[in-house]
């Protein structure tokens, strides 16, 4: 079983809105959408529905990471304890 398109630039780029992720790899937005929500059932992504305001006016997406992964923490000093 080969790895999808989608889920590879997940890996490479971290969490990512459906749109972004068709902008970036040519894949149309439909498509995009149909692969978030097998790679979601299949456990290998996390997905949540979210609405952004774009001069006023919602914008209706998806926003979705790979499952399990945490971002490596940001260089840099860190706040105290």
């Amino acid at each position: 079983m080969h790895s999808s398109p989608v889920l590879q630039y997940l890996k490479k780029h971290g969490q990512r809105l459906d749109s972004e992720i068709a902008m970036d790899t040519g894949i149309p937005l439909r498509q995009v959408r149909i692969s978030l929500t097998d790679l979601s059932a299949r456990g290998e992504i996390s997905k949540c529905s979210v609405t952004r305001f774009h001069d006023g006016n919602p914008v209706k997406g998806i926003l979705c990471r790979v499952s399990g992964y945490i971002p490596p923490a940001a260089p840099g000093r860190k706040p105290g304890r």
